[in-house]
C-alpha cells in the first residue's frame, strides 16, 4: 500500500517482510528466487512493487534504496524498465499461438526471459499468480530457477504457498505477508482515502488485516455492495433446496463478472452473452473468497464470538444463522470450500467449482421458537 512518495519500502504495516526482503536481495550468496505468499487482498502487489524498485534503484548506497525518485525506481513502478518482465499464467493462456499450447507459450516466454541485464545490475522477472501454474507449467520454472542466468533476480508471487512444487518452494527465499491491525489500516484509510472515521472503522473490520482488500473496498464501493447481496444471497440459500442453489451459480458468476468489467450491476446484460472464460473464472475466485469469509464467520459466531465476525457487518443476523447448523457441518463446509477454491486455482470449469461449493453449503434447521 503506497503512503508517502519518499525514500524506502512504501507497503504499510510489513516490517518483517521488508527486512527479509532486504536480507534476501542484498546478500551475495542469496537465493536468487524471492518468493512472496499472503492470502489475496495481503497486499502483495504493492509489496512486489517495492521489491522491484529496491533491485532496480540506481542509488549507489544499497541502504538509500529504493530511493523511489531515480529513474529506476520510476520506472519500476510504472513497470515499464527495460530490465523487468511480467508474466502470470493468465498472460500465458491470452498469448498463446494457434494449436499452441500455454505449457509451449510459457517455455516460450521463459526462455526469452532469460539473460543479462540491459542497462542495471539485474534483471528483475516477476511470475504473478505463480501458485495458479499447472504441474507442468511449473516443472519448466524450475528449470529456469535451478540455471538462473547471471545477475537475474525471480519474484514469484503467489496466494497459497502450498500449490508449489516442494522444488520451488525450496529454491526460493520465502516472504510472507502477515495481516495489519484494523487501527493501522483504519488510520490509513483516513489520512489518504479521503473516507471518515466511521467508514475507515467499517472497512478495515470487512478487510480483515488485508491491506489490499481495503484499498479496493475504499477505492471502489460497489465492492462492498457485491459483497453485502452476495452474502445474503448465500444465506439465503442456507434454505433453498439443491435446484435453487444450483441455478443461482450462474446468477452469483455473471454478477460478478457484469462487475468485473465494469458494467451497471442492476442491469442484467444482453441476453445470452457470457463473460470471457477468464472473467468468469476470476468472478469464481472472488465469490470462493468471499463464501470462505462467511463460513469462518459463521463458526467464529456459533462459538459464541460474534464481534469477531466481519460479516457481521453486511449480515446483521449472522449469530441467530449460525446457531442453526451444527458445527460438524460448518466445518465440512468450510473444507468443501476449500476444495472449492483449489479447483477454480487449477482451472476447473468456473461453474462446476462453485456447483462443488453448494453440494457442501449446509443446510439450517428449523428455527426455534
Amino acid at each position: 500500500m503506497t503512503v508517502a512518495a519518499g525514500p524506502g519500502f512504501q507497503t504499510l504495516g510489513q516490517p518483517v517482510a521488508e527486512r527479509m526482503a532486504r536480507g534476501l536481495i542484498g546478500r551475495s550468496d542469496g537465493p536468487a528466487t524471492i518468493l512472496v505468499h499472503g492470502p489475496r487482498g495481503s497486499g502483495k502487489t504493492m509489496f512486489v512493487d517495492d521489491l522491484i524498485a529496491f533491485a532496480l534503484c540506481e542509488a549507489a548506497d544499497p541502504a538509500s534504496r529504493p530511493c523511489n525518485a531515480c529513474s529506476g525506481c520510476r520506472q519500476a513502478r510504472a513497470r515499464t524498465h527495460p530490465d523487468l518482465l511480467v508474466a502470470s499464467p493468465e498472460r500465458w493462456r491470452e498469448d498463446r499461438g494457434a494449436g499452441d499450447s500455454i505449457v509451449a507459450a510459457a517455455r516460450r516466454w521463459l526462455a526469452e526471459a532469460a539473460g543479462s541485464p540491459l542497462v542495471g545490475r539485474v534483471r528483475v522477472v516477476v511470475i504473478e499468480r505463480a501458485d495458479a501454474a499447472n504441474e507442468q507449467i511449473q516443472n519448466a520454472l524450475l528449470k529456469g530457477l535451478e540455471e538462473p542466468a547471471d545477475r537475474q533476480l525471480f519474484i514469484l508471487v503467489a496466494d497459497d504457498l502450498y500449490r508449489l512444487l516442494p522444488t520451488i518452494r525450496s529454491r526460493a527465499g520465502l516472504v510472507r505477508l502477515a495481516t495489519v491491525s484494523s487501527d493501522a489500516i483504519a488510520e490509513y484509510l483516513v489520512e489518504h482515502e479521503s473516507v471518515t472515521d466511521e467508514q475507515a472503522r467499517t472497512l478495515a473490520r470487512l478487510a480483515g488485516g488485508r491491506m489490499g482488500e481495503a484499498l479496493a473496498f475504499a477505492r471502489d464501493p460497489n465492492i462492498i455492495d457485491w459483497r453485502r447481496r452476495t452474502q445474503h444471497e448465500l444465506v439465503a440459500l442456507l434454505e433453498r433446496g439443491p435446484a435453487e442453489r444450483m441455478g443461482a451459480v450462474r446468477d452469483l458468476i455473471d454478477d460478478r463478472a457484469r462487475m468485473s468489467r465494469g458494467d451497471d450491476p442492476s442491469e442484467d446484460g444482453e441476453p445470452g452473452v457470457r463473460a470471457p472464460t477468464a472473467v468468469q473464472r476470476a468472478a469464481a475466485a472472488a465469490i470462493v473468497d468471499l463464501w470462505v469469509d462467511l463460513a469462518r464467520d459463521l463458526i467464529v459466531a456459533r462459538s459464541g464470538a460474534p464481534d469477531l465476525a466481519t460479516s457481521e457487518e453486511l449480515v446483521s443476523d449472522l449469530a441467530s444463522v449460525a446457531r442453526r447448523i451444527a458445527p460438524a457441518q460448518l466445518a465440512a463446509a468450510a473444507a468443501g470450500l476449500e476444495r472449492a477454491r483449489g479447483a477454480v486455482a487449477e482451472n476447473v470449469s468456473p461453474r462446476l467449482a462453485l456447483e462443488f461449493a453448494m453440494l457442501a453449503w449446509p443446510r439450517l434447521a428449523p428455527a426455534v421458537a
